[in-house]
């Protein structure tokens, strides 16, 4: 009598499953990152740098438990969407001008086990930007918190992250690769400046604050800040985030779309 093997409807017997696939587009994209060096030390020295000449130094905010710690929650969110920004939009722009691309996108896995693998592999870059960014601020400042806390803030920024992340895709599926370097640029620094990541809210003039609170980097940045202080946030934080976090995802599908038709008709 002959065995019959069974196999899941639309894959090959023996073909990995979607974990795996998952494992192997994550593993392979860490590595990719890694061997530019550069990259990784931008994400991480910008922050710090930051923090160490524009924080450290005023003794008045840096000897302050609540300011230095807003500080610190500020630059670390910065440090995220600057990672989320740059490793989506310019790296799926370059990837997009690679030949081998093409047959990646054209493979029966289907895109989903490679823009997993995308997200977690920021995500990671994401979270080492921040380390050197709390050990100055553990080390220079009366920065501190409880585990509950951190481990509270570790959750919320990966949370405020998603929008920046769908932005980047937006950005890297509609531009080549030399046009989406200038356009993160010019979309980060404003964001990060109306949203409070460089000074705080706290001296902004009444229109400026109004004009900030509708931003995505102030909701993400009060948010963070209420899960490591218990400061509270405005009162419309979720709903800004949740809004730009939904036109940013409708943007990212329509131009994953657009490039889809334009490349594989």
């Amino acid at each position: 009598m002959s065995a019959t093997t069974t196999t899941t409807p639309g894959r090959a017997p023996g073909a990995p499953g979607p974990l795996r696939l998952t494992w192997l587009h994550l593993r392979y994209q860490f590595l990719e990152t890694v061997r530019v060096p550069i990259a990784v030390l931008g994400n991480m020295l910008f922050p710090a740098l930051a923090m160490f000449f524009f924080v450290v130094p005023q003794r008045e905010v840096a000897n302050d438990p609540l300011w230095s710690t807003m500080a610190v929650a500020s630059l670390g969110l910065f440090a995220v969407c600057s990672a989320s920004l740059f490793t989506y939009g310019l790296g799926v722009a370059e990837d997009r001008q690679l030949p081998f691309d093409p047959f990646v996108r054209s493979l029966p896995a289907g895109p989903g086990p490679r823009m997993v693998a995308r997200i977690g592999n920021g995500a990671i870059f994401a979270l080492f930007g921040l380390v050197p960014l709390i050990l100055i601020g553990w080390l220079f400042t009366a920065a501190s918190v409880t585990l509950g806390q951190l481990l509270a803030g570790v959750g919320t920024i990966l949370l405020v992250s998603v929008p920046f992340v769908l932005l980047g895709m937006a950005v890297g599926y509609s531009l080549s690769a030399k046009a989406a370097l200038p356009v993160v640029q010019v979309v980060l620094f404003p964001l990060a400046f109306a949203g409070g990541l460089f000074l705080p809210p706290q001296v902004f003039p009444g229109w400026l604050d109004a004009i900030s609170q509708a931003t995505p980097t102030r909701a993400g940045r009060d948010l963070l800040v209420q899960a490591l202080t218990g400061e509270p946030a405005y009162g419309l934080a979720w709903v800004v985030l949740l809004g730009w976090t939904a036109l940013f995802a409708v943007l990212a599908l329509v131009a994953y779309r657009r490039d889809e038709g334009r490349r594989f008709r």
